[in-house]
């Protein structure tokens, strides 16, 4: 054989493990989409069990077809103070075991198997390719994307299942099979699983890679258990990518990441002894299950391996808590800033694995900084009623803080944007950027109101107290219409808006009702001229805060 045929090969195989990649990437990002608002609410329903707890990491990294992309999002999750230690530790256990589905779908692919699906996985493609052309539905476009894609995920292993072929390329094979079964040493097979994977990001990938060899009769190492270190060593490699992600992250992520690497640790060190002193291991358990078929013995031992540890493990997940504890101690000093930082700290990239649960806790923080803006306007206006000066230093704290609040949710939002949404989260996103607006607006507006204090202590205006008492009466419309807009806009309830719209229309009729008692008071004498200017910009104010307040709840059409 010479050099360049073996080069076509090698590329062969590379293009294969590619397809097999971007079939992986688009099915994961499809099957996101159809799971769409379902598992933003599996995450948010995380309990003190950890049965059930290991159930939602199971069924979100079959969703995502990657137990590295539940992990990340999991270290997000705690980064960002949603998720606590323990919940994440059951989640993680659960995503090693929804990981093994892969495995066994491959398996049955008819690489070195009986049943030969690639016929039907072909027309998959084509179909979902249709539905993706015809149809104009959102749900059924991300359906035919998630079946073209697992098409191409079949394709990719064909390839690379066609250049280990012993008929096709019987040189390669020889040369090939001679360098496997020279690998034999453990130590060896574990380093080329965790090396393999950290390079490949996706133990599903290197998983995949030796099913499919085991299929085309190529025999690791000679036989026996020398492929199982393989898929031991894939197991610890895929804790590099939440590592990786936990670096900038606060304290708790990193023990999340840690956590995930001693848990998949101490089951690889488990099952290396048991391997290395059971040496017939493969030969009794997995050749007795599948006697005929390599593939499915591979996918039974990576079942194993997580079902195995998980059941181990689970009643020790305060055990790894206080261990991670004490692996990763908080620096002195440390935390407060992180506590410091909690407005807007569920704003983690590495939710943004997940468009929807992203998209959810950036909702969620808007309403933070809502809620941010509305206090800032308090401030501001019990200072004037109090004739405080002192509020303006602060009140000009708040606001450039909301300013920062502003510029960081619109990145987010455009990061989002790049990112897969379905129609309705489109919507959502364009949304906000306006409500992002109608926010700092409000704390503009706070300003404004301190301004108007300073002319009124400085320049020794003097208001009755039946204007101070109408002003009151009106701003505590103001804080009610706040309260019914926050949760309107929080639970999209369209049945409130009604009530938004009438009770902002009250606080218009009373801006009117005020200004034109200013005016009567003015032309009989009863009132300074002097005080005007304060009197109708300050109440122009605080309507058309009101007016902001009520744009945020109606922000929720937009989106819909």
């Amino acid at each position: 054989m010479g050099v360049m045929d073996v080069i076509g090969i090698v590329m062969q195989i590379l293009g294969g493990i590619g397809t097999f990649m971007i079939g992986m990437k688009i099915l994961s990002e499809n099957m996101m989409r159809l799971a769409h608002g379902k598992l933003k609410t599996m995450l948010n329903k995380t309990a003190k069990s950890r049965f059930a707890n290991v159930g939602i990491g199971a069924v979100v990294t079959i969703i995502g077809q990657s137990s590295a992309l539940t992990t990340v999002m999991v270290v997000g999750l705690v980064n960002a103070g949603i998720m606590t230690l323990f919940q994440a530790t059951a989640i993680i256990m659960g995503a090693n075991i929804g990981t093994t589905l892969t495995a066994w779908v491959i398996s049955l692919s008819g690489f070195g198997g009986s049943f030969d699906i690639m016929v039907f996985t072909l027309c998959f493609t084509a179909v979902g390719v249709f539905m993706t052309m015809f149809s104009k539905r959102d749900k059924v476009k991300s359906a035919g994307n998630a079946i073209s894609a697992l098409g191409l995920i079949f394709v990719g292993l064909e390839f690379v299942s066609s250049a280990f072929s012993e008929q096709l390329y019987p040189d390669f094979y020889a040369a090939l099979y001679d360098l496997l079964v020279v690998i034999s040493n453990p130590v060896v097979l574990l380093l080329i699983g965790i090396v393999i994977t950290a390079l490949m990001q996706s133990s599903m990938a290197v998983t995949a890679i030796v099913v499919t060899m085991a299929g085309a009769g190529l025999t690791i190492g000679g036989g026996g258990n020398a492929a199982l270190y393989i898929i031991i060593g894939s197991n610890i490699g895929t804790c590099i990518t939440a590592l990786i992600s936990s670096v900038g992250a606060n304290s708790n992520a990193k023990r999340a990441a840690v956590i995930h690497f001693l848990f998949n640790f101490f089951g690889a060190v488990i099952f290396t002894l048991l391997l290395v002193l059971w040496s017939g291991f493969a030969d009794t358990i997995l050749a007795g299950a599948f006697p005929t078929n390599a593939s499915m013995q591979i996918a039974m031992f990576h079942t194993l391996f997580n079902v195995v540890c998980a059941l181990l493990f689970l009643p020790f997940i305060r055990c790894f808590v206080w261990l991670a504890d004490h692996l990763v101690r908080t620096k002195k000093g440390n935390e407060p800033a992180e506590e410091e930082t909690a407005l807007f700290a569920d704003l983690d990239e590495r939710l943004l694995r997940s468009p929807s649960v992203a998209l959810g806790y950036l909702y969620r923080e808007t309403g933070k900084a809502f809620t941010f803006a509305m206090n800032t306007l308090d401030e501001a206006f019990g200072a004037f009623l109090r004739k405080d000066l002192s509020a303006k230093e602060s009140v000009a704290e708040q606001n450039a803080e909301l300013q920062k609040i502003n510029r960081e949710a619109v990145s987010y939002l455009v990061k989002l944007s790049g990112t897969s949404l379905a129609m309705s989260e489109e919507r959502t996103v364009s949304s906000l950027h306006y409500t992002f607006n109608d926010i700092v607006r409000i704390g503009e507006l706070a300003d404004n109101v301190t301004k108007y204090t300073n002319h009124y202590v400085n320049d020794q205006l003097v208001f009755s107290d039946e204007f101070l008492t109408m002003l009151s009466a009106m701003y505590e419309k103001i804080k009610k219409l706040y309260v019914l807009s926050l949760a309107t806009f929080l639970y999209r309830d369209f049945s409130q808006l009604q009530e938004v719209d009438t009770l902002e229309d009250e606080i218009d009729r009373d801006r009117r009702s005020l200004i034109n008692a200013h005016i009567e008071r003015l032309n009989e004498g009863k009132c300074q001229p002097q005080n005007s200017s304060v009197f109708i910009n300050l109440v122009g104010n605080l309507e058309r805060a009101a007016d902001h307040i009520n744009y945020i709840a109606h922000s929720i059409e937009q989106s819909n």
